[in-house]
């Protein structure tokens, strides 16, 4: 494997750890795709380094068992943000 594969990895695992955050997040961060955010932490990390794996998988964890509270209050927010924009515009 090539070396920048590896260390992109790796700071992308320190990342996820850092800031809890979710592979939506940390690929926007690093300007790539979410298949490769994911390749890299859950193939790749497991060979470089295995305990940085098993935290980053710690934090993937909760994240993925949060998901459905996350989308449901994004659309909760979408929705209260169309009946003020329908509200102004009933003035």
């Amino acid at each position: 494997m090539k070396d920048y594969i590896e260390e992109r990895a790796v700071a992308i695992a320190n990342y996820i750890i850092d800031h809890n955050a979710t592979v939506r997040q940390t690929a926007k961060r690093f300007g790539i795709s979410k298949s490769t955010v994911h390749k890299d932490v859950t193939e790749r990390l497991e060979h470089i380094n295995p305990s940085l794996a098993a935290k980053t998988r710690i934090v993937l964890d909760v994240n993925k068992s949060e998901r459905h509270i996350r989308g449901g209050l994004a659309t909760r927010e979408k929705y209260q943000h169309r009946l003020a924009i329908c509200s102004k515009e009933d003035e």
